[in-house]
């Protein structure tokens, strides 16, 4: 998927060309079939091959994938998961940043207070 999001289209080739040690073409044929079935992307014909696209905005797919981690990972607790996100990533962030979500959890707790 993060190919197809980087391209916005794709052939298997070059699906397969993009990825680090990627799987054989027949596997990426596969995979993108496998997402096609669920409704991850569709494909087009361009000449003799298929040009396959996202259907599922970036966003919305990222947020799905992390609620999945996070149920998966973190006994589907944010506070685990963002517990672990700054453990692993303290020294990277910036005092701007932190600000930044200092703000997010007060902005998020004035909205929890006002229902």
């Amino acid at each position: 998927m993060d190919v197809l999001y980087r391209l916005g289209e794709a052939s298997a080739k070059d699906v397969q060309d993009s990825i680090e040690d990627a799987p054989s073409y027949s596997s990426v044929r596969t995979l993108l079939g496998k997402l096609k079935e669920k409704g991850h992307i569709d494909h087009r014909e361009s000449g003799p091959k298929y040009l396959y696209f996202p259907l599922v905005k970036r966003q919305v797919a990222s947020r799905s994938a992390l609620s999945n981690v996070v149920k998966t990972f973190f006994e589907d607790s944010p506070f685990l998961a963002v517990n672990s996100l700054l453990d692993q990533s303290v020294n990277a962030l910036s005092s701007e940043e932190l600000s930044r979500l200092e703000q997010l959890i007060k902005a998020k707790k004035k909205t929890l207070t006002e229902k």
